[in-house]
């Protein structure tokens, strides 16, 4: 079968439309709402309660450490143990936890501090779920590269989109009962991704090898014609191994006495490096969050930081549309340096801005390469973690980006009084050139696979 030439939406809707692939596709999306709120709706929902600015922040904080602390955990269990007793348990325990701490709890107290903790502990992994099952399902290489690429911009139009639907919910309604709604939602969501039915061989891969013996999901009949003994290479390239092939699963599931069971993904120098990257490029985006509504103070209307942090987005997404379509013909490897130095030059160009409206037109151009860089970073994760540990190897890549973007924050505050926007515009730039130089230095190790992908029509 060949992709579709009506351009990028054409294949977006083909695959998100495709049987046994829609379903857990636009289920994820559902489960996915809160997470791009949470934050500002238990900011929101504290200062109603009549705490103040200090304890809306201590609040919000303690739900990311928790996030932080039982995410890993979370995902390794949906490796171990698969998707539908893990996401049932999370659906039901994450929006229990928010509904206590909105209605149950007040501020100053210990229990509104705990309950936070303890919801951001059992966030359902729906992130980490559905990429895993993009490199799991039996999709051919270009179609896999379409997926992720998806999961990219789907980020921006969530970022976007969930707070103006908290916005639409608080008019109706306090921001308590707009937060408990969207838990809710959140955690139907995650149910409806938890039980939708999926392609034979697609569920994880310790608990598939644990079915069939220590086979991989070749062996559950997934392959299609022509597909026995074929990979792809990063370019989309069909090769046969004339050696032995190794799947996902094909080690069968861990004993309990390998003591890689209590090592965590990161043990890989492959998928360590990569996370590094990650890391160390997510720093320009903490450190632009705290220069643009700076310099926007500084050179315009303060209100106009919202129609700016805008211009961003738009032009991540837009840059997504334009040039993803030929993403594809590039090795994984060899275009993740390449998009970003592009994400370096882009981020410099908030250096020329001299103007509000000279910021919003840097930011919509330089932000092209963005959802480019983070679609890359999912197809790599996804070829060199090992396919045992999938969701837990996401889950580490996912925290890698939060910890640079709350470093970059950290940073850009105390740079902020005594150097001005344009100093940390400048730091911005220098840090996105060092990802890519790290990037370009750990290209070889970022060549490995850690098994065959399935290829196959669902």
């Amino acid at each position: 079968m060949t992709l579709p030439s009506g351009g990028l939406p054409r294949r977006f809707l083909d695959l998100l439309t495709r049987p046994l692939v829609a379903g857990p596709a636009w289920w994820s999306v559902v489960s996915r709402l809160p997470v791009y709120l949470m934050s500002l709706a238990l900011v929101l929902t504290v200062r109603e309660q009549g705490g103040g600015y200090a304890q809306a922040g201590l609040v919000a904080a303690l739900y990311t450490l928790g996030m932080a602390l039982g995410s890993p955990l979370i995902a390794r269990h949906l490796d171990r143990r698969g998707r539908a007793a893990v996401l049932t348990a999370t659906a039901l325990a994450y929006p229990a936890a928010l509904t206590v701490l909105v209605w149950f709890t007040h501020p100053g107290g210990w229990a509104q501090p705990a309950a936070a903790v303890v919801a951001g502990a059992v966030l359902p992994p729906a992130n980490a779920c559905m990429r895993s099952l993009w490199a799991r399902l039996p999709l051919r290489e270009e179609e896999r590269e379409t997926a992720y690429l998806w999961e990219a911009l789907l980020t921006e139009v969530l970022v976007i989109s969930a707070p103006l639907m908290l916005a639409a919910l608080m008019l109706v309604g306090s921001a308590g009962l707009a937060l408990t709604t969207v838990a809710v939602i959140g955690g139907l969501g995650t149910l409806g991704l938890a039980h939708t039915r999926l392609p034979v061989g697609t569920e994880a891969a310790g608990t598939e090898a644990a079915v069939t013996g220590g086979r991989g999901p070749e062996a559950a009949g997934t392959e299609g014609p022509g597909t026995a003994g074929t990979r792809a290479d990063g370019a989309g390239t069909a090769h046969h191994d004339t050696g032995p092939s190794r799947s996902p699963a094909a080690d069968g599931p861990a004993d309990r006495s390998d003591p890689r069971r209590l090592l965590s993904p990161l043990r890989e120098p492959a998928l360590l490096a990569l996370t590094a990257v990650m890391a160390l490029s997510a720093v320009p985006i903490g450190l632009l969050t705290l220069a643009i509504p700076a310099f926007v103070d500084r050179h315009g209307a303060p209100g106009g930081a919202g129609v700016v942090y805008a211009c961003w987005g738009v032009g991540s997404a837009v840059g997504a549309l334009w040039l993803g379509r030929s993403q594809s013909e590039v090795a994984p490897q060899t275009r993740f340096p390449r998009l970003l130095l592009a994400y370096a030059l882009g981020t410099g160009l908030t250096l020329l801005a001299g103007s509000q409206l000279g910021l919003a037109l840097a930011l919509a151009v330089g932000s092209a390469p963005i959802a480019l860089v983070s679609a890359t970073e999912m197809t790599l994760v996804s070829t060199i973690a090992d396919g045992r540990s999938l969701a837990e190897a996401f889950t580490w890549a996912s925290l890698a980006t939060v910890l640079g973007d709350a470093l970059g924050q950290q940073a850009g505050g105390l740079l902020m009084d005594p150097l001005g926007p344009r100093a940390v515009f400048a730091v911005a730039t220098g840090t996105a050139l060092a990802a890519a130089a790290l990037a370009f230095a750990c290209r070889g190790l970022l060549t490995r696979r850690a098994a065959p992908m399935v290829e196959c029509a669902v």
